[in-house]
């Protein structure tokens, strides 16, 4: 190339967003936003630069371009080594993906209405405080072209929804979310998804169970036997799986919202993660699911791929780009470069890390039949990870007690904490695929600047055996 560059790549991006939230029966915000910009990465003397401009006319699109080539050429100057690819096809693609009702075709004044249906269902609970509810949707639409001679159209479509119920009482607050905390759930899915969240149906149960949380026993401290629903499961995935296996961190040039990695590479195709039951994929296939982590091919062109993570227990595969697969000697990257927009330079990222569900047929509540005594623990509240992804502590919204097979007595502040590969090789038990469920967190911060990605975690209920309970809230300490 007559710049000096060895390779090069472009994303072209046209975005729109749609945000819309209510809270206590008025509206809190309705956003509508439009994006659009291009970002070029080069390579030059072994070094990599990068630039971008939402101004697409031909004069701007070059100087971006040379600006790239300037900040590659600096970069090299201070290298430990030259960047190397490992190699991919220059794929020519056109891909949309499924979509059977475009959100954006919908109202701001549907979505307000239905958000306020539920809202009114929430604080017709006597004791309910504060009642949140929210819609979230965007459309991505991107080009990738790269001097290899990759040619790939994209487009995705992501829609969510969610809301929670708070109870405050004597200087305590509980809370419920459905369908999940922290935005409720998110998939690639038009707005088929809202319809498919039942959200007013369950907005009642949701209320009632905030302020039932306030009568509810303190979650004892104890070591027990331990069920988790599947999205719980799926943060833990997240947080002890899916962030220590970026290949990045594990190479010590990214370490940005989540530190580095315990997983160093004398470790890989070594380490017991987990018990035999542990199957965990990066998935960023169709085939998988309407994950958030879903698409065609990857934004440096890489083809999505299903790739073996844990197998049996056994620590197989991180997730890498084109360039880290090439500093381990991997013959490809298992295609998991992800950039947030056309101002960011992509980075290694979840696609959908999901544990596979388990090979017998088996229901949450055989699962619960199935164990004498223990405790059940569903939605996540909170969570703390060190920065090695080792140690960790996780609070949910609600839990109950197991005896004798049964659920017994609800419990509030429920909390456990655990070592990540401890904690998977006492997994002893996980549901089947009807019970499979891929979960969307959208709010996945890496880099600085800082990047929000939207990941999936496919997961089903499962059981883990000699877990501390209770570690979380220790100031409630023997209260019953």
């Amino acid at each position: 190339m007559a710049s000096g560059a060895s390779y090069a790549d472009v994303r072209v991006i046209e975005e729109r967003h749609r945000s819309v939230a209510t809270k206590n029966g008025k509206l809190g915000h309705a956003l509508d936003t439009d994006s659009q910009g291009i970002g070029i990465r080069a390579i030059v003397d072994g070094a990599w630069g990068f630039a971008s401009t939402d101004d697409l006319s031909r004069q701007a699109v070059v100087a971006a371009a040379r600006h790239a080539v300037a900040i590659a050429r600096a970069s090299a100057r201070v290298k430990r080594a030259p960047v190397e690819l490992a190699p991919e096809d220059p794929h020519q693609a056109v891909w949309v993906a499924p979509c059977q009702l475009d959100p954006f075709s919908v109202s701001v004044d549907d979505n307000l209405q239905l958000l306020l249906a539920v809202d009114k269902e929430l604080r017709a609970v006597p004791g309910v405080t504060l009642a949140e509810a929210q819609m979230n949707f965007q459309r991505h639409h991107q080009l990738f072209l790269s001097s290899q001679g990759a040619r790939i159209d994209q487009t995705r479509v992501l829609s969510g929804a969610g809301y929670a119920a708070l109870a405050f009482a004597n200087g305590d607050i509980q809370k419920r979310s459905y369908p999940n905390s922290f935005g409720g759930q998110y998939q690639l899915k038009g707005y088929e998804l809202i319809h498919e969240l039942r959200l007013l149906e369950n907005a009642r149960r949701v209320g009632e169970e905030a302020v039932a949380l306030h009568q509810a026993a303190q979650c004892p401290q104890t070591v027990g036997t331990l069920i988790l629903d599947s999205s719980q499961l799926g943060l833990q995935i997240h947080e002890s799986i899916g962030h220590p296996i970026e290949l990045d961190r594990v190479l010590g040039t990214e370490a940005n919202f989540a530190g580095m990695s315990f997983l160093t590479l004398d470790q890989w195709k070594t380490l017991r993660y987990g018990s035999d039951l542990v199957n965990v994929v990066a998935d960023a296939r169709l085939e998988h699911g309407p994950g958030l982590g879903t698409f065609a091919y990857d934004d440096e062109g890489v083809a999505a791929q299903c790739a073996p993570i844990i197998q049996e227990g056994r620590f197989l595969n991180y997730i890498s780009s084109r360039e880290s697969a090439a500093q381990i000697g991997e013959p490809r990257s298992n295609g998991c470069m992800r950039a947030e927009s056309w101002n960011r330079q992509p980075l290694v990222r979840m696609t959908n890390i999901s544990i596979l569900p388990g090979p017998r047929r088996l229901s949450p509540d055989e699962l619960i039949a199935d164990t004498d005594n223990g405790f059940y623990m569903e939605t996540n509240r909170s969570w703390s990870i060190d920065d090695k992804r080792y140690n960790f502590q996780f609070g949910t919204e609600i839990g109950w007690e197991i005896q004798h097979g049964k659920k017994t007595r609800m419990l509030k502040n429920p909390s456990y904490s655990g070592i990540t590969t401890e904690f998977w090789n006492s997994m002893d038990a996980i549901c089947s695929r009807e019970h499979w469920t891929l979960w969307g967190t959208p709010n996945c911060g890496k880099g600085q600047p800082q990047q929000t990605m939207g990941t999936g975690h496919g997961a089903a209920p499962a059981r883990f055996r000699n877990i501390k309970i209770g570690t979380a809230y220790q100031k409630w300490k023997g209260d019953e």
